[in-house]
């Protein structure tokens, strides 16, 4: 997939569907805010090591999140900008153990339209299904995923994208490919805080500012070039 590709298609899907909710509240009686006084951003995932994914299966996410977004004069690849870092986080929290989600059954196979129906957390999706993805390249080619040329990595995946990959009955192979590919769509333009998205870049690729506080200081400059350094919530933190 082409990066002009994957950036047009980013109007389908939330940019941060993995990442934790908020909690709606009513507010009356003025701003929830203080003026001049930076509110608490969310706490930062826990760091140091890997949290969910094994060693092989890291390494893995970061070579298909490599294929998906390669590197370019535009950004850093998807792997160097951190997506399996973001993935490996959000798999060991809510998100990976789908606790918005209704999971006590009864869990029938549904039609497209209706979305996942499996009883698997996404975090037991990710384990069974990079397996199967190893077990298929090995049956096909005699190698794990990761130990590919790029060419046949490309391959792998353009199969599993036509729904053509044999990874087994328990595997549905196109909707596991899709939630890799959104998945590091998420990693790679999520605020830095949630550990992809490194540096910035593909905020600063896109023009996006992040998170600041507001836009006052730029109100009088329409119609001029802006360049806005973009601002992350770690920055908020420190």
């Amino acid at each position: 997939m082409k990066r002009r590709e994957f950036l047009t298609s980013l109007a389908a899907v939330g940019l941060a569907t993995t990442l934790p909710g908020a909690n709606a509240q009513e507010i009356s009686g003025g701003q929830p805010w203080e003026t001049g006084k930076i509110n608490t951003p969310p706490p930062p995932p826990r760091t140091g090591g890997l949290q969910y994914l094994t060693a092989h299966e890291f390494e893995t996410v970061g070579t298909i999140a490599e294929r998906f977004i390669p590197a370019d004069e535009m950004s850093l690849s998807g792997k160097d900008a951190g997506c399996a870092v973001f993935i490996d986080r959000q798999l060991a929290g809510d998100y990976g153990n789908a606790v918005a989600l209704y999971r006590l059954g009864r869990f029938v196979k549904g039609t497209p339209e209706q979305g996942n129906q499996s009883p698997l957390t996404p975090a037991q999706r990710y384990r069974q299904g990079l397996a199967a993805l190893d077990a298929a390249t090995q049956k096909q080619f005699g190698k794990p995923f990761i130990q590919l040329s790029g060419d046949q990595q490309d391959r792998v995946l353009q199969a599993m994208e036509a729904d053509s990959l044999d990874m087994g009955a328990e595997v549905e192979t196109k909707v596991f490919f899709e939630l890799l590919l959104q998945n590091v769509r998420e990693g790679f333009l999520a605020d830095p805080i949630y550990g992809g998205n490194k540096d910035m870049t593909s905020w600063k690729m896109i023009g996006f500012p992040g998170a600041r506080y507001d836009f006052r200081d730029l109100l009088g400059k329409k119609g001029q070039k802006l360049t806005i350094i973009p601002t992350s919530l770690i920055d908020n933190t420190l």
